[in-house]
């Protein structure tokens, strides 16, 4: 009986040895960044009715715009993604240039309220552009710590001895998240509703 003890204690240092157990640990926190990046996503969806709703009621021969961004958050919605599919290139791929076109129309619609001084000044339009202000500030954060936690799985993935570790065990590298232009990773979307600039 001790001899299996003992067999099972050696295996277990072994693995922690050759990485097997940071691997698993970096996997794992990789995923649960992941999920916070797609809380937050989510978070700028939910917001994207109201918002649509509240300009519609200032602009409504502003049908074009209001039609891309309810377009853009309905393909947004059709493409599932959990932590085991962020492991999936394609797919990941799919899901950002999804939320870039998001993105790219939400801005458009902004632009489009510099027209309506009434609208600007409407309080469920100004409480809509705080929220969807600290919501863009939360996913560039989320997203950032999600691509340093994906780096630092691959990193140990990919370095000796690690790398025999994880060919063993059929363990890959991950793709990782990106953007369309990589200076959002670092620093978050600015909402502007014409409102002028503290400082420069």
């Amino acid at each position: 009986m001790w001899k299996k003890w003992a067999m099972a204690l050696l295996l277990a240092a072994s693995l922690s040895g050759c990485g097997y157990n940071a691997m698993q640990t970096q996997d794992e926190a990789a995923n649960a960044a992941w999920s916070e990046v797609i809380n937050q996503y989510q978070r700028r969806a939910d917001l994207i009715p109201n918002l649509v709703k509240t300009v519609q009621g200032y602009a409504k021969h502003e049908k074009e715009v209001l039609t891309q961004v309810t377009a853009a958050r309905a393909r947004v919605g059709s493409i599932q993604m959990d932590p085991g599919t962020a492991t999936d290139e394609k797919k990941l791929n799919d899901f950002a240039a999804a939320q870039n076109q998001l993105g790219s129309a939400l801005s458009r619609l902004l632009v489009v309220s510099e027209n309506y001084p009434q609208l600007k000044a409407d309080q469920s339009f100004r409480d809509l552009q705080a929220q969807l202000e600290g919501t863009e500030n939360r996913i560039a954060l989320a997203r950032k710590r999600y691509i340093d936690s994906v780096q630092a799985y691959n990193s140990t993935v990919r370095t000796f001895p690690n790398n025999l570790t994880a060919m063993m065990f059929s363990l890959k590298t991950r793709p990782n998240f990106t953007v369309e232009n990589e200076k959002a990773i670092s620093a978050a979307p600015q909402v502007n509703f014409g409102e002028p600039e503290a400082s420069k």
